[in-house]
């Protein structure tokens, strides 16, 4: 630290010499200062002291001192005109510094890296002279915002059955200066220590650092409401000109409550259930947790599996009241919930008649169709898969061949998609066969290959299916015939050698039918003569284009040349050759037939110019 010199001393001496005398006269010294600075943790502080003093031409002397911890007055800074100096060996002796000296002016104690330390009094002392001497006060506040609180709900559930108030949750504001506090919130409200209803526990540590921890239990009589409330903390701490808040996240808690009544439904299939369906039955408790659960169905005590009831393959027997029981493990109490199942059902159609039926061509047929359903139904008639009639009854007039077949009744449940039978009747109209005749009755065919016939007759009974030919030979086979809804279908194979008819022949106890086939034999097919046609008129283009080139390669032909060769003077390269009916068989086509009038070659001069090779080569 640095002392006092000698000089100062004398100097201190000559102040109080003339204390007394500025006293005497009257003079005056003034000093202003703020109660209080206040400043973060690790900032600047200044603390200023402005002074006036009253006799101009006396010297100012400036010095600062604090109190300790301890209470004792111990300076830190000495300043005059001459010497400005800080006391060694202090805590300030490398973290102030003074400015401003003069009269009627101000000094400004600068402090550096704040630390908790220095949260003191300090004192502005002024010293006039002759004027006397006078000093102002400041406290300087040292300010450390907490870090983010933090809050912490118990994990386990909360029962309303305890008689004291059970803990909620810990709430904690690490590192503040001054000391944080903490408040519980439940929603909005505060919550403030209530005997037997709220209790809060507060505990402050103060760490080395100097800073304040403080962690907050919040303890609570909860009720069932509680479940759905949300709990924080709110943390108030000072700072530089005010005070500031930050809330925590929010919480939930579980609360255990007790079982007063089971909700018990069908969960699967939603709304109505019919036969053959999977039933999954719930139940739930309005306490909390959920207890464990006994299934009751029809008085018959049934096994379930997560508190679910699944029935499979329900029928109608299935229909009837479903029990669920909880019992409550701290009281023994049992609760009862209960649900009615009923199970929809619809049976086999019944038909009458049933199966199969027989009737005389114009005869009338009634027939019905039901099944019995536990809702309203709705019935059609198919045929052959297509709509035929709608309602319970089915009504064929005077009946025809047409008329055979079979009749498929749908009864189905419109309420209820899924639920549906079906039946069917088989048709019979009784009379002699009746063969369908085929659109082709005259038939061409190229020798040597098959021909399929076929024949289809209608009847009942089942007519009986011969074929005959003119020529016995050629039916080689016959397919096996093959019995339709209201007759029998026929297919034989016949070979193709002549021209041939062939019969078929349809009978039954009740009469006969026959139909006749023409077949005619064809050497070849429409198709070969087209094909034949064809390769020909290839051959013949293909050798004409073979002579053109062969000429045009060796220059018998003088197209493409330049310059144009008068055909009525024959070149000495050339031969005239007079064209007459002798010769004109050179213009005859292919085949050897003479070629029309259009299709010759004419010449105004009668006369035509070979190449003098070729001809010479016609001539041998």
């Amino acid at each position: 630290a640095l002392n006092v010199t000698d000089s100062a001393q004398s100097a201190c001496n000559v102040i109080d010499l003339k204390l007394s005398v500025s006293t005497a006269a009257w003079a005056k010294v003034e000093v202003n200062m703020e109660d209080r600075v206040e400043v973060f943790l690790g900032d600047t502080a200044q603390i200023t002291c402005m002074f006036t003093v009253s006799d101009s031409h006396d010297d100012v002397i400036i010095q600062w001192y604090m109190i300790t911890k301890t209470n004792v007055r111990s300076r830190i800074y000495y300043g005059d005109r001459n010497v400005q100096v800080v006391d060694r060996d202090g805590q300030f002796t490398d973290k102030i510094s003074v400015n401003g000296m003069g009269k009627s002016s101000e000094v400004v104690l600068t402090i550096r890296d704040v630390a908790l330390e220095d949260e003191l009094e300090f004192i502005c002392q002024v010293n006039g002279l002759s004027a006397g001497n006078m000093e102002g006060r400041t406290m300087l506040k040292v300010f450390a915002s907490p870090d983010r609180p933090n809050i912490e709900g118990v994990h386990s559930g909360i029962s309303v059955s305890k008689n004291n108030p059970s803990k909620i949750g810990s709430c904690e504001a690490k590192n503040g200066y001054p000391r944080p506090n903490i408040t519980w919130y439940r929603d909005q409200s505060p919550l403030q220590n209530t005997p037997g209803e709220v209790s809060v526990v507060t505990l402050v540590t103060k760490e080395s650092s100097g800073l304040y921890t403080v962690q907050s239990d919040l303890h609570l009589n909860v009720v069932k409401e509680d479940e759905d409330s949300f709990f924080y903390c709110e943390v108030s701490y000072l700072v530089p000109g005010g005070t500031k808040m930050t809330e925590t996240n929010k919480i939930n808690i579980t609360i255990h409550y007790p079982t007063t009544s089971l909700d018990v439904w069908v969960e699967s299939p939603k709304g109505r259930v019919k036969e053959g369906d999977t039933v999954e039955v719930h139940c739930r408790a309005n306490g909390n947790p959920q207890p464990p659960f006994t299934f009751m169905h029809n008085m018959q005590e049934l096994e379930s599996e997560l508190n679910v009831l699944v029935l499979k393959d329900v029928m109608r027997l299935s229909s009837g009241d479903i029990t669920c029981t909880s019992l409550d493990l701290d009281t023994h109490e049992e609760t009862v919930g209960h649900t009615e199942l009923f199970v929809d059902y619809l049976d086999q159609a019944v038909l009458i008649p049933k199966d199969t039926h027989v009737m005389a061509q114009g005869e009338e047929l009634m027939a019905t169709c039901n099944a019995l359903s536990s809702l309203p139904t709705h019935t059609e008639w198919f045929k052959k898969g297509e709509h035929f009639a709608e309602g319970h009854t089915l009504t064929l007039k005077d009946a025809v061949f047409d008329m055979a077949g079979t009749y498929v009744c749908v009864v189905k449940v419109p309420s209820l998609e899924g639920l549906e039978t079906s039946g069917s009747l088989h048709v019979h109209v009784q009379g002699p066969p009746e063969i369908k005749e085929s659109a082709d009755t005259v038939l061409e065919e190229v020798t040597d290959k098959f021909l399929n016939l076929s024949c289809h007759a209608r009847g009942y009974p089942t007519p009986v299916i011969t074929w005959s030919s003119s020529d016995e030979s050629q039916v080689s086979r016959q397919t096996d015939s093959q019995q339709t809804e209201d007759g029998v279908l026929s297919v034989v194979s016949v070979k193709v050698t002549s021209d041939v008819t062939a019969n078929c022949n349809a009978s039954n106890v009740h009469g006969t039918d026959s139909f006749l086939f023409s077949i005619k034999a064809s050497k070849l097919s429409g198709s070969g003569v087209i094909i034949a046609v064809i390769i020909i008129c290839i051959l013949l283009l293909a050798i004409l284009g073979s002579v053109l080139y062969f000429l045009y390669k060796k220059g018998k032909i003088p197209c493409g040349r330049s310059g144009k060769q008068d055909l009525t003077k024959p070149s000495k390269d050339s031969t005239m050759v007079e064209i007459n009916n002798t010769e004109e068989a050179v213009l005859l086509g292919v085949n050897g037939d003479k070629k029309p009038p259009s299709d010759q070659v004419t010449m105004d001069t009668g006369y035509f110019y070979l190449p003098h090779e070729l001809y010479n080569h016609s001539s041998k």
